[in-house]
């Protein structure tokens, strides 16, 4: 029954969006306008931050009918209908929007929710979620393929950030221990370990990740902080926020204790530009180098 109704929700809304296509369609031949400037009849719901960044390189924006809730760039996305967290996806709201193609991370789900969107006869592409600079020019190419767009000026513009990042980093004196938080509250304070995308980042910015005692992630512990000794600490903007600010992460338990406590050489950056491994991976290297190396001065900015 719940499978039926799915279906039923599905066919009614794609039913409108081609009727709404149609009509504007038919505006556009009566206004004289060529078919080359017709409406596409494509209606893309895009799962994962850096998926829908992508999209939006590539041209492909226009046809966005909605985003998961990591989908907070560019500002046209954050704008858009929501349809979850992409772990935690629910396919009544997808269908409801009438997509004929859903372009997911590899991290979407669960697998319940995409076998109903297969089962409702949408088109599901996964797009492989590699946190490495190889990853983020593979997802551009994969998105690219799927959309029929051509990737060459978004590789290009990638790859140019990345050799500007990379004559950077070759320039820095130093190479700082630098512990990369992860926070949504005070009750939710997690530290990136080895063979993480926050440690790569750091590698590729000039620095060495304090934490090098597990890897992957792990929650916030005074103990973990006394063995890191970060001489650097940075925070996803959105965390910080979420923490109530710098001052706010200083009363932190063990924060202040640390050689960047003391300093407070704590430092915030955009969390898809720091994590996302997106087109601008290249950009965040460079804003990370940048805040991690103050010797390298404003002139690269």
């Amino acid at each position: 029954m719940r499978m039926h109704w799915l279906l039923f929700a599905w066919a009614c809304s794609c039913v409108a969006a081609c009727e709404r296509s149609s009509a504007e369609g038919n505006t556009s031949r009566n206004a004289g306008v060529g078919p080359s400037s017709r409406v596409s009849a494509t209606r893309i719901v895009s799962v994962g931050s850096a998926v829908t960044e992508a999209v939006y390189a590539l041209g492909a924006g226009d046809l966005v009918a909605g985003v998961d809730t990591s989908s907070a760039f560019p500002e046209a996305a954050s704008k858009l209908p929501q349809v979850g967290y992409q772990r935690a996806l629910a396919a009544e709201g997808i269908l409801a929007l009438g997509p004929t193609i859903v372009l997911a991370s590899a991290e979407a789900g669960p697998p319940s929710v995409l076998d109903q969107l297969r089962s409702a006869g949408v088109k599901l592409e996964i797009v492989p979620n590699d946190p490495s600079v190889s990853g983020a020019r593979a997802r551009i190419l994969r998105v690219a393929e799927v959309l029929g767009r051509d990737p060459s000026k978004v590789v290009m513009q990638l790859d140019a950030d990345l050799e500007r990042a990379g004559a950077l980093s070759a320039r820095v004196k130093s190479r700082p221990k630098v512990l990369v938080l992860y926070a949504r509250g005070a009750k939710t304070l997690h530290v990136f370990g080895k063979d993480t995308a926050a440690e790569l980042m750091v590698r590729l910015a000039g620095g060495e990740n304090a934490v090098t005692a597990f890897e992957g992630t792990k929650p916030l512990t005074g103990e973990a902080l006394l063995q890191a000794a970060p001489e650097w600490i940075v925070v996803p903007t959105r965390g910080l926020e979420s923490l109530g600010g710098l001052n706010a992460l200083l009363e932190v338990p063990g924060i202040a204790a640390t050689p960047a406590g003391k300093a407070k050489r704590i430092v915030a950056i955009d969390d898809l530009l720091l994590l996302g491994f997106g087109p601008r991976t290249g950009q965040g290297v460079i804003e990370l180098c940048q805040k991690i190396h103050p010797e390298l001065g404003q002139e690269e900015k």
